[in-house]
């Protein structure tokens, strides 16, 4: 289907930044954009501003009638909405076209050349990159990011009548089985989202599926760690990596006035002296692919250049709230053991002899039992390590699994477990140099109270 005929919309889900995106999508095309979540949160309130229309409570007498009717209608849900809300049941039962975020997306992509990027890590990073450097080059281009943009403020880039479109692909609930890219991008296969796959070999196979979905002719480029898994694709597959051989990859990397510098090499040429504004060599790794990516669409090196240089990051990835002589916090989004080993090794590379306090709070009871002595390896590498409560998200608790499961499996001395209304208290007994917070729940409404409660201990 087209969505030319649909004039109204409603979003179950809408703060979800997938779900956001979308109707930030439908709200440039001047549909009439609706909206149900669970909590306001800053997301909501900025597509409140934006002109949609949000209700938080879920009563059928929310939907707006006009929804109802059904008429150049169009309903959309995520995954992540249970099979109980009392919305999404009556818009089920209301015969109208209610379609998954995962279908919608298929949609819009229905003509355009279609970039898509994936993996369990770096993909929204990797995205965001992109997008910046094709807006930069003037590419028209319709772009659905998984994180919101610093400097754009949005998740959403949309400029002209678009032809070229640029997506995250989501492995959550195997969405990104749904699209059929010109070009795909795989950063990284590490197992996650077990209610989801039951192993690490039914996740390469999704991936597998996902890269078989790249149309005729098409190109995957892929991380060479994974780059094996896909020797047989029917696609031509590029690799790239950092100081080792791949198509495209990074060398002579190193750390000039507190920004990682470095050289793009590929078969064909090299750019030297990159800039990056945002920390890690793990982000070196994001910029090569996307380097790769704008090379493919015509960009010019100088324009790569430039737009790499002014590229300030996502929301929540390794993002600077103090950066003082005495005093930094960074925040970051890290909710998977390999997530907060590429956070700590760049505050380590950026502050070496530092010390780092680092907060932590576990995302999903499954992640945690699951990946409970990863955890507590990788958070070993800090200094200091306050443990919050497991943030549930979507899950029902688990007997037996509380953030005790990580306390217990570490070997750092200064270690503990603190209530979240307690947190202000035990930091601002600990003195700290270098602070980081890490997860993906709802840890980030504390970060500007922390970040104003350091700034006047400071004073």
């Amino acid at each position: 289907m087209t969505f030319d005929s649909v004039k109204s919309i409603f979003l179950v889900g809408v703060g979800g930044i997938g779900m956001s995106a979308i109707a930030r999508y439908f709200n440039g095309l001047d549909k009439k954009v609706y909206g149900y979540d669970q909590t306001a949160t800053n997301l909501t309130d900025k597509l409140i501003e934006e002109g949609i229309q949000i209700t938080f409570d879920d009563e059928v007498a929310n939907i707006p009638s006009e929804i109802l009717k059904g008429e150049n209608v169009l309903a959309v849900y995520t995954p992540a909405i249970s099979d109980s809300n009392e919305i999404l049941k009556t818009l089920n039962e209301a015969n109208l076209k209610v379609l998954k975020r995962a279908e919608v997306l298929e949609q819009i992509s229905k003509g355009r050349f279609t970039i898509a990027v994936g993996g369990t890590h770096g993909k929204t990073t990797v995205t965001a990159m992109i997008a910046h450097i094709l807006n930069e080059a003037d590419k028209d281009l319709v772009a659905f990011v998984g994180g919101i943009i610093t400097g754009y403020e949005t998740n959403f880039i949309s400029s002209g009548n678009a032809s070229l479109m640029l997506v995250e692909a989501d492995e959550y609930d195997r969405s990104f089985h749904r699209l059929n890219p010109d070009l795909a991008v795989i950063t990284s296969i590490d197992h996650d989202h077990l209610d989801i796959y039951e192993d690490h070999e039914s996740m390469k196979e999704s991936y597998l599926q996902f890269a078989s979905n790249i149309v005729e002719g098409g190109t995957l480029l892929v991380h060479e760690r994974v780059s094996r898994l896909f020797e047989n694709a029917c696609v031509n597959v590029e690799s790239y990596a950092i100081n080792q051989p791949a198509n495209y990859s990074a060398e002579n990397i190193r750390i000039e006035e507190g920004c990682f510098v470095f050289d793009f090499i590929s078969e064909k040429q090299k750019i030297e002296n990159i800039s990056l504004a945002i920390a890690g060599r793990h982000n070196v790794e994001n910029a090569v692919v996307a380097i790769a990516v704008a090379l493919k669409q015509g960009v010019d090196q100088v324009k790569i250049t430039e737009a790499l240089s002014s590229f300030q990051g996502i929301k929540r990835r390794f993002e600077f709230q103090i950066r003082t002589n005495d005093l930094v916090y960074i925040d970051d989004y890290a909710h998977h053991p390999k997530e907060i080993d590429a956070c700590i090794n760049a505050i380590k590379e950026l502050y070496p002899g530092k010390e780092i306090t680092g907060i932590f709070q576990p995302h999903l009871y499954s992640r945690t039992r699951d990946f409970a002595k990863a955890f507590a390896t990788s958070l070993d590498a800090l200094d200091e390590v306050i443990l919050l409560n497991i943030y549930p998200a979507r899950e029902q608790a688990i007997e037996g699994v509380s953030s005790n499961l990580i306390l217990d499996k570490m070997n750092l001395r200064r270690k503990s477990i603190v209530k979240k209304e307690d947190l202000m208290d035990k930091l601002l007994q600990s003195d700290v140099e270098v602070l980081v917070t890490m997860g993906a729940g709802d840890i980030d409404s504390m970060v500007i109270p922390i970040r104003e409660a350091l700034l006047k201990s400071s004073d």
